[in-house]
């Protein structure tokens, strides 16, 4: 069963990989708000809500930098890769 919310990519093969946002953990850890990092990143507030709630479809290089560098983490922080249940051998 895929996660409705996370990004979701079908592979040829008809295979599927999950990708979700890890933004909510890394700001309720740190107790930063999303008006806070919005404003020192420059990122749009709806950007970040996509990404806190894990609706985003994608990511901007740019922004992902930017949050990066603002949360001094690493893109595997933020974005981790989720094996499909149906297939545990991946």
């Amino acid at each position: 069963m895929l996660k409705k919310n996370s990004l979701t990519v079908i592979m040829d093969s008809g295979d599927t990989m999950r990708i979700e946002s890890r933004l909510s953990h890394i700001l309720g850890a740190k107790r930063l708000k999303m008006s806070e990092v919005a404003r020192k990143t420059g990122i749009g507030k709806s950007t970040l809500l996509r990404l806190y709630h894990d609706r985003a479809e994608g990511i901007r290089f740019d922004v992902l930098a930017k949050l990066c560098h603002f949360l001094n983490c690493q893109p595997g922080d933020l974005l981790v890769y989720v094996p499909d249940k149906e297939n545990p051998q991946r």
